[in-house]
């Protein structure tokens, strides 16, 4: 059996993680970075478990990869996020210099799009990779929060 290694395959892994957050009453966000075909780091949002509002997915796995690589540029990585960068984690990709940002769900109210945020020069971004799964856990996460 041969595995596809493509944009659907990393963001299963970090739909993933999403999961863990939303099993954990976290805001179900998850997160994983690539380089060559392979997951470096992987997170979920943290805000709640460690009462802190800079503990997003995209964070976490900024800091996790950065440690795995020995170094806080993350050229050549990818980041496969569940739900569009906010203002603050696109500015913590744009210090990264991360090559590239495949996100599912589109945050039209506080994603870095609807903001105006600058990426790096050289980042590009792709969306609406299972934009439909990620948007349901979410819709599922805040009608559960409602109850």
């Amino acid at each position: 059996m041969i595995l596809q290694f493509d944009d659907t395959y990393f963001m299963k892994k970090a739909l993933q993680e999403a999961e863990h957050a939303f099993e954990n009453g976290e805001i179900p966000v998850g997160a994983v970075i690539v380089i060559k075909d392979r997951i470096i780091a992987r997170a979920h949002n943290l805000t709640e478990k460690l009462n802190d509002v800079t503990a997003h997915a995209e964070m976490q796995a900024i800091t996790a990869a950065a440690n795995f690589l020995g170094g806080k540029y993350l050229k050549d990585c990818t980041l496969y996020v569940t739900l569009e960068p906010c203002q603050m984690c696109a500015g913590a990709l744009y210090w990264s210099q991360i090559s590239r940002i495949v996100f599912a769900a589109s945050d039209p109210q506080r994603g870095c799009t609807a903001m105006g945020t600058e990426l790096h020069p050289k980042t590009t971004i792709t969306g609406g990779i299972l934009q439909q799964e990620a948007s349901e856990l979410l819709h599922r996460f805040f009608e559960k929060k409602r109850k």
